[in-house]
């Protein structure tokens, strides 16, 4: 047996004591099912996510009723002619060219291509949480801001520049139908209301008269600016490093979708240039608040690639570990994102004097850092930063304060871990 110094001969006396303890607590490991460990972890999901898709759903409908409820204001538009016949006011004259693109196509647009990129990223990234936050996050700011520009759209709205070739006025109808009691009023008697119109489609008329917010300019920034915000932290653009041209042109391209998409009914005369911009302003908030919510920060490099979870507190600490940078990013270069070598990552390279090893599973985790060892629910296991656990990487140690914390993660499939 061989002669070890006095800390190290306490700490394997303390590691055989461990041992035997865990070994009579655990006894023989459990052999579950990859279908039981599975449904564990959905039944986990469940409970730490109900209350969002709850609440998701009921603010999903709120929004569709609220959408098909009447006008509560009753706004005035201009009618007056030249004695040749030209009308003075043209910005509400255009004509009804149809849409460019529809509600419900942008809003699928703006929902099934940010969720998309984020769910193929993941061959990648290799991270459940990451994939959860950012569908979550996605759905988030679509539902929240299309909520906010509903209710401003109902309680305020504005007449879209083709109004008048819907509305279809006649003048002589003003003293007949006038129920609002706003026709012919205003200076020179120009100002007149709905009850003018002679197109028989309230729908029709309604929509018409619902251009301010835009929802297409408010879906398409809620979606792309997440996307934007999401590209940002996975590809470190923004890091500690120069990055490469080419990142930082795709990192634009979700703004330049959310651009066209919401700037497109402005061919059409479909929306005014204000409807756009709040629209925009709308769906980038809502894009910036649900990113918060989801990552550990928007725009530092440090942690705006790490997902939050429920039921932790992360740890914002000046400088990050090897733990934070090799995961949730998919650059690959300059200590971001771990690189295979062989197949998957095993034990990694342990401090000098330190041994390795493998821990029993359900047992528990110690960590030996210099002359200190630190007990992870009881049973002694050495190395550097990362474990086994049945084949998967799944063991990180970060340093908090004056003493290392460690978690220890398992999961079933072939992710790296959640």
């Amino acid at each position: 047996m061989p002669i070890l110094p006095f800390h190290r001969r306490d700490a394997a006396a303390a590691d055989a004591r461990l041992h035997k303890q865990a070994s009579e607590q655990t006894g023989p490991p459990a052999t579950d099912s990859k279908a039981k460990r599975l449904g564990r972890f959905v039944l986990y999901w469940i409970k730490v996510s109900w209350t969002d898709v709850l609440g998701m759903i009921l603010l999903a409908i709120a929004r569709n009723r609220i959408y098909t409820t009447p006008l509560a204001a009753t706004r005035n538009f201009p009618i007056t002619f030249t004695p040749s016949g030209d009308i003075v006011y043209p910005e509400f004259a255009y004509p009804d060219r149809g849409w460019i693109i529809s509600p419900s196509a942008s809003g699928l647009i703006a929902t099934l291509i940010p969720i998309g990129v984020i769910a193929l990223a993941q061959l990648r990234i290799r991270s459940f949480w990451d994939l959860n936050n950012g569908i979550m996050g996605v759905l988030y700011a679509l539902i929240l801001g299309t909520l906010f520009q509903v209710v401003i759209k109902q309680l305020i709205g504005g007449f879209r520049p083709y109004f008048l070739s819907v509305c279809a006025p006649d003048l002589s109808r003003a003293a007949t139908h006038n129920a609002t009691g706003l026709n012919a009023v205003g200076f020179h008697s120009v100002m007149y209301s709905v009850d003018v119109c002679t197109n028989p489609d309230p729908q029709a008329l309604k929509n018409a008269m619902t251009s301010f917010p835009s929802g297409h300019s408010t879906a398409a920034f809620a979606g792309f600016v997440f996307l934007f915000l999401w590209m940002n932290a996975k590809l470190k653009v923004w890091g500690n490093y120069r990055s490469s041209f080419w990142w930082l042109a795709l990192l634009f391209a979700p703004l330049l979708g959310a651009t066209l998409q919401a700037c497109a009914l402005s061919v059409n005369q479909a929306h005014n240039w204000y409807d756009i911009l709040a629209g925009a302003v709308i769906g980038a908030v809502m894009a910036f608040a649900a990113y918060r919510v989801m990552y550990a920060s928007v725009f530092d490099w440090r942690y705006n690639h790490i997902p939050l979870k429920r039921t932790e507190v992360f740890d914002y600490v000046p400088q990050i570990g090897p733990g934070h940078m090799e995961r949730d990013v998919f650059v690959k270069k300059l200590g971001w994102g771990r690189k295979r070598r062989g197949g998957r990552r095993g034990l990694g390279l342990g401090r000098r004097g330190a041994q390795q090893g493998l821990g029993v599973r359900g047992a528990a985790l110690r960590i030996r850092d210099g002359r200190r060892v630190w007990e992870i629910m009881g049973v002694a296991v050495y190395g550097n930063l990362m474990w086994r656990c049945r084949g998967r990487v799944t063991v990180a140690a970060r340093l908090s304060g004056s003493r290392w914390r460690s978690s220890v993660l398992c999961w079933w499939s072939s992710w790296d871990r959640l």
